[in-house]
């Protein structure tokens, strides 16, 4: 018998939860800040205004990121635990190598503020989806509606969404690591592996809820494929037609645009930035219009892309 509660979200119980307190419900979606290295580094960026290696360096010193930090600032230890979570919330075997893994090393404290300005807030999520006969893996920065409770989950703290078919959507909070909290967890592990010793195991639910031929009926969707919206930040030269010629692009793609932010030019710079918020776009779609943009005389450098989400209890 393996117990693993420890494993995911560190004192918060999130496993028994999806397994035993969650069992009438068909499960439709999992999101959660799921690395509490990542969220520090997300929280200080915006409180304090600083970059990222500024703040990495901050974040070892107080023992949240190990000396290698890239497990976590890379996404990879999201993804690890959102493969345990989807396996139990879905019933599919783990597939850490088919999750679409995106880290923070890459976000800036001028995205922050910008994320900040139009009403949003920048999280490393993990997100698995059931959608129309397939499952949604992945982690990458997000941009959540401020007025959310996640979005509000600040320093090193996890918490986790879960959206059933019964119950609505659910938050579950706490610390995701420390010594103490992770205790918490192990001795509950302990306590189920005793009761399973002492009591007919025929009684207790099953550990791990893989479905054999489980994979065959749910595919991991392909990252392409994915539905979303978008914060895209561009360097453009402040002249007139270049954002006609952005939008005609998004356009010719089926791109609808949700908001347009442009800032005016710093003294004597004739580059300025635009911020884009769009609607909900299959990301392949996405990829070629950022192709399509970076490729115009007037755009300098690369587009920064962002996804968001919204959260919403009906998330289609």
């Amino acid at each position: 018998m393996v117990a693993f509660e420890a494993a995911v979200a560190g004192g918060v119980p999130i496993i028994k939860t999806i397994r035993e307190g969650l069992t009438g419900n068909r499960i439709e979606w999992v999101a959660g800040i799921i690395n509490g290295t990542s969220n520090f580094i997300l929280t200080e960026m915006r409180d304090k205004g600083a970059e990222f290696a500024q703040v990495l360096k901050e974040a070892q010193r107080r023992g949240y990121a190990e000396a290698d930090p890239t497990f976590d600032v890379e996404g990879i230890d999201a993804a690890h635990k959102l493969t345990i979570l989807a396996a139990i919330a879905f019933g599919i075997p783990l597939q850490f190598n088919k999750a679409y893994v995106e880290g923070v090393a890459h976000v800036t404290r001028a995205d922050v503020a910008y994320a900040e300005e139009l009403g949003y807030r920048l999280k490393l999520l993990g997100i698995a989806r059931r959608t129309d006969g397939n499952i949604e893996l992945r982690v990458h920065p997000t941009l959540i509606p401020e007025r959310r409770l996640i979005a509000n989950v600040d320093g090193a703290m996890n918490a986790v969404l879960v959206k059933g078919d019964a119950v609505g959507p659910t938050m579950f909070y706490g610390a995701g690591a420390g010594a103490e909290p992770t205790a918490s967890a192990v001795v509950a592990d302990l306590v189920d592996v005793v009761r399973t010793l002492t009591t007919d195991p025929t009684n207790r639910v099953p550990h791990l809820a893989f479905q054999p031929d489980a994979i065959a009926d749910l595919p991991i969707l392909p990252m392409e494929e994915v539905r979303t919206s978008y914060y895209l930040r561009l360097q453009a030269q402040d002249r007139p037609g270049v954002l006609a010629d952005v939008t005609r692009i998004l356009a010719d793609l089926g791109i609808s645009i949700e908001a347009i932010l442009q800032k005016e030019p710093a003294a004597g710079e004739s580059v300025v930035p635009v911020i884009i918020l769009t609607q909900r776009v299959v990301e392949k779609n996405m990829n070629q219009a950022i192709a399509r943009i970076e490729a115009l005389d007037a755009i300098h450098g690369q587009v920064t892309r962002i996804r968001l989400e919204h959260l919403q209890s009906n998330w289609t």
